[in-house]
């Protein structure tokens, strides 16, 4: 390798790296009538919301922290993303269908239609999503 692949790189370098897969599939939640949707799912399976505000620097960090939790074996986990300033009317209405105090970033774990979990900050990523596979 010449001194200046050393210091610039080489494309046989860039072909070289290998890319984390990830196992996360966020599910955009942009509307009210999803929340019904969400409820019948979790008959059947546990369904998770995060809600994350895109000003907040701990909601920014969290969100990357909680996508690092996800393994193959959670690939299945059903979760919806929040965007709270553009949807305030559907975080209003998370927190009064499920029971659930606002709190930003948030993760609401929802089973058999109600609340089973939530954890707000960095508890987030103190969550086993594995009980919830």
């Amino acid at each position: 390798m010449s001194i200046f692949n050393k210091i610039f790189g080489s494309k046989e370098d860039d072909t070289s790296k290998v890319q984390k897969v990830s196992y996360l599939k966020w599910i955009p939640l942009t509307s009210i009538d999803q929340l019904e949707e969400i409820k019948e799912i979790s008959k059947t399976e546990a369904v998770l919301i995060f809600k994350h505000s895109t000003r907040c620097g701990i909601s920014s960090m969290v969100i990357k922290q909680f996508e690092k939790l996800f393994t193959e074996e959670h690939q299945n986990l059903k979760v919806y993303y929040l965007d709270l300033l553009n949807y305030r009317d559907i975080s209003d209405e998370v927190g009064y269908t499920f029971q659930v105090m606002h709190q930003s970033p948030q993760l609401i774990v929802v089973k058999n239609g109600i609340s089973v979990e939530n954890a707000s900050h960095y508890e987030i990523t103190n969550t086993n999503l594995s009980r919830f596979v």
